[in-house]
């Protein structure tokens, strides 16, 4: 015990005294505790007194507590130590020890009461290490207030500068001595004072400080640039906990600022520009969303190929030193000046501007041009663009930024961004954000064009695809109506087509591929033509269908599959087809379906008829027949042929919708294109779900006077009486030019006829749009044409018909055939 009190502090002293802080004698949980006897050897030893002093309990516990001091013994003290813990007071201090390697350490010595242990009497010893405190000198506080890179500044109650450090001064660049005393709406009015003298007023009154309040101002220090700074105030309290000022940080956040407000720029552009795949309207996007936000004047020029959707950008990389200059024309413009007075050129005029000294060169690099101050009095302005330096002195336009429009390594065109009402000059930082955006609406022109082009190149495959004019000879009127489902792309995949046939007859055809768009397209394209090709052979309805069924299926066998951009696989699954001919000298009309609606007919007294035909399979099945059905049609009758879309309706009852088609079309006297036009549009639901294909057609008669036929006998000696007559009916037709002509083609076709034909024979003439020569027999061999040698004494009938005739061909019905040819009325 002696030992281990020898300290320097009073043993008379109170509890409390010594140099650590206030605690209870026995609050020894984070200590190194030791148990020494009253004769100071060290009975107890715990882990903490181990790593204080470094000894372990078998080195020191029996043995002396005297070698752990780090000073001379005191007897004296030490005695006056264990009296006053005999009392039951306890005792506490200062003591220097000796750690095992020999330092020294100073620790807080804390001595409880006495307590007996056995027969002797003990004193429970606990030890805390004492750390050195740092503390600051008042010139470090005045340089650390002084120096720091944050302003500060206090402010009494009236918010009058009572105080300020060197940072605040440079931040608003107006010297301390005229601050002092004055108040920030005085000093600087530019910088939001007002704003900023409530927020101090409101901590005045509530006690409550008010942390990072963001704003924007102009300084003295820097008056050409504005600057962001997040500003913070908290009140001064005095000892009775009354606010005496407010104390106010500031901070220029100006970087922070602008990167925010670039990502918001850019994250705003992308709502606004590029809403269309329209080029024009996308170019005007951009020079608008640009002013004012971030220039006065922006012009916006794109090559004329991009404009056109004809060219691919690549001719500036990969042309030769004598490539064609390219032209560059005015898309888009905005000013902040109303009608952009600016402006030396207009929207759609050829323009050649690149900021001097650069050339054309410029939008191959891709790299802006950065003028921070214009000078149009300069060389470069006034001598190579004289009227452009013009407009520049008269509005004052001092800084531009001028960036080339490229996207997926294709050159665009060039965007220029000038300031004139705006006084502050475009800086490094601008030239990032003019570049973002240029990028981001290069990339939506780029779209635009390729859209555009694509766009272009279906619909002109479309128009290629589908009759540019119908004509239904004398037999019909007729009138048509195409719309695609996608009206903004016009490509679809139903179809329709009238075809004139032999003997004044026409064919009426609609059909509709599965599915939408280019594809659809395509394969309308292939059927159209393959229903033409059929129609030519003069197959019958039932015939060409079959036909046109094993080609559907060989196509979705063969030309198969086609991957599409997406990855996925498209193949050919099928369509829908009607197919009817009209013969204007019977009145009689034969069709077939393959899984398509059937036609409207509407006679003249406006009753309504949809003619049951047998419906037959959807083109592409396969393995199964299609049944021709023929009808009779009153003169002036309607005929509609028609795809789904038309009848199908927003509540997609097919039967309902043929009932509101037939109304529509039951009004009588009114004109088939106007009617074509009003059916469409009363019957298509919007949104449009499906391509809609509406054929109409009006039937007329032959004129009983224009059609004569006689019987022929199998006697050579008839041909020459055939030919008199036939001779003498076109002449009677007030066609005598093409009497000699007919004499020879009738006189050619009923000798093969007589010589090889099965009876009974009979010759026809029409007098048509064409005058048509007809020779019927109950044979089904089939005419060929052949080429005579010199020496041959026949073989040449065929090949006179064919020099003679417009055209010529043969048709089989269910007698046997009919030998016809044309010639083309004069």
């Amino acid at each position: 015990m002696g030992a281990m009190a020898s300290g320097r502090d009073d043993p008379d002293a109170p509890p409390s005294a010594g140099a650590g802080p206030p605690r209870d004698v026995f609050d020894a949980s984070n200590d190194a505790v030791a148990v020494v006897s009253v004769a100071g050897v060290v009975v107890g030893w715990t882990r903490g007194a181990q790593a204080l002093l470094g000894y372990s309990g078998a080195e020191v516990v029996g043995r002396s507590a005297a070698p752990l001091l780090a000073m001379p013994g005191d007897p004296a003290r030490v005695a006056g130590v264990a009296e006053r813990c005999r009392a039951g007071a306890g005792w506490n201090g200062l003591i220097p020890l000796r750690h095992r390697d020999g330092a020294r350490v100073e620790v807080d010595l804390r001595v409880s009461a006495s307590f007996p242990v056995g027969a002797d009497e003990c004193f429970l010893i606990s030890a805390r290490e004492q750390r050195p405190q740092w503390t600051v000198g008042q010139s470090v506080l005045d340089g650390l207030l002084t120096r720091s890179p944050v302003g500060m500044a206090v402010m009494d109650p009236q918010l009058r500068y009572l105080w300020l450090n060197d940072t605040l001064e440079s931040l608003g660049g107006v010297p301390r001595d005229q601050r002092l005393g004055r108040r920030l709406s005085e000093v600087l009015p530019g910088m939001q004072a007002d704003t900023i003298e409530a927020l101090m007023r409101q901590v005045l009154t509530t006690g409550a400080p008010i942390t990072d309040h963001e704003y924007a101002g102009w300084s003295w220090s820097d008056p050409h640039r504005q600057h962001a700074y997040s500003a913070s105030f908290f009140p001064l309290v005095d000892a009775g906990d009354s606010v005496t000022g407010v104390c106010y940080l500031v901070l220029d956040v100006t970087e922070r600022w602008n990167a925010r407000r670039l990502l918001a720029l850019i994250n705003e552009a992308g709502t606004c520009i590029g809403r269309t795949l329209d080029v024009i309207r996308t170019a005007q996007e951009l020079a608008d969303f640009a002013v004012p936000r971030f220039a006065d004047f922006v012009v916006v020029d794109l090559l004329e190929p991009v404009l056109s959707a004809e060219g691919q950008g690549t001719w500036l990389s990969d042309a030769g030193p004598a490539r064609a200059k390219p032209v560059m024309r005015r898309a888009g413009m905005s000013s902040a000046r109303e009608g952009c007075p600016e402006a030396v050129a207009r929207i759609g005029d050829e323009v050649e501007f690149v900021p001097p000294p650069h050339s054309l060169s410029l939008l191959v690099s891709g790299e802006p041009v950065f003028i921070p101050v214009l000078d149009p009095d300069g060389r470069l302005w006034g001598g190579e663009q004289p009227a452009r330096a013009e407009r520049l002195r008269e509005f004052g336009m001092h800084s531009l930024i001028s960036v080339p429009m490229r996207a997926r390594n294709t050159t665009l065109g060039l965007t220029t961004f000038v300031r004139s009402l705006n006084p502050v000059s475009f800086h490094q930082d601008d030239v990032l954000l003019a570049r973002e955006l240029v990028a981001r609406a290069a990339l939506c022109v780029d779209n635009a064009r390729r859209y555009t082009r694509e766009h272009t190149a279906a619909v002109t495959l479309q128009r290629s695809l589908l009759p540019h004019a119908l004509t239904g000879g004398t037999a019909l009127e007729v009138a048509s109506s195409y719309l695609p489902a996608d009206a903004t792309g016009g490509v679809g995949g139903d179809w329709f087509d009238v075809i004139p046939l032999s003997g004044a007859r026409v064919g009426l055809v609609v059909g509709d591929v599965v599915g939408h768009g280019i594809s659809a397209a395509a394969a309308m394209g292939r059927l159209r033509t393959a229903v033409q090709t059929l129609a030519d052979m003069e197959m019958p309805p039932d015939e060409l269908l079959a036909h046109l069924d094993d080609l559907v299926l060989r196509l979705s066998e063969e030309g198969t599959a086609e991957e599409t951009e997406d990855g996925t696989v498209s193949t050919f699954l099928g369509a829908t087809c009607l197919y009817a001919v009209y013969d204007p000298a019977t009145r009689r009309c034969a069709m077939a379906r393959a899984g398509h609606p059937p036609p409207v007919v509407v006679s003249p007294d406006g009753h309504v008829r949809f003619p049951e035909l047998p419906a037959g399979p959807p083109l592409g099945l396969g393995g199964m027949a299609f049944e021709a059905m023929e009808i009779e049609i009153a003169e002036n009758s309607l005929l509609g042929l028609f795809t789904n879309g038309l009848i199908a309706g927003a509540d997609q009852d097919v039967d309902q919708g043929m009932a509101r088609l037939g109304q529509v079309l039951s009004r009588s006297g009114a004109d088939l294109a106007a009617l074509c036009e009003t059916a469409v549009r009363q019957l298509v639901p919007d949104p449009q779900p499906d391509d809609i294909a509406l054929l109409l057609a009006r039937t007329h008669t032959l004129d009983p006077g224009h059609v004569v036929s006689w019987e022929v006998p199998l006697d050579p000696a008839a041909v020459g009486e055939l030919r008199d007559r036939a001779t003498r009916q076109v002449t009677a037709w007030g066609l005598a030019g093409l009497a000699m002509t007919t004499e020879l083609i009738v006189s050619e076709l009923v000798t093969n006829a007589i010589r090889y034909a099965t009876p009974p024979i009979r010759l026809r003439l029409l007098r048509d749009a064409r005058l048509t020569c007809e020779v019927a027999d109950a044979s089904s061999t089939a005419p060929r044409l052949r080429h005579a040698r010199s020496t041959d004494e026949g073989g040449r009938g065929l090949f006179l018909v064919a020099q003679l005739a417009h055209r010529w061909g043969a048709r089989y019905t269910a007698e046997g055939k009919i030998i016809w040819a044309e010639q083309e009325i004069p």
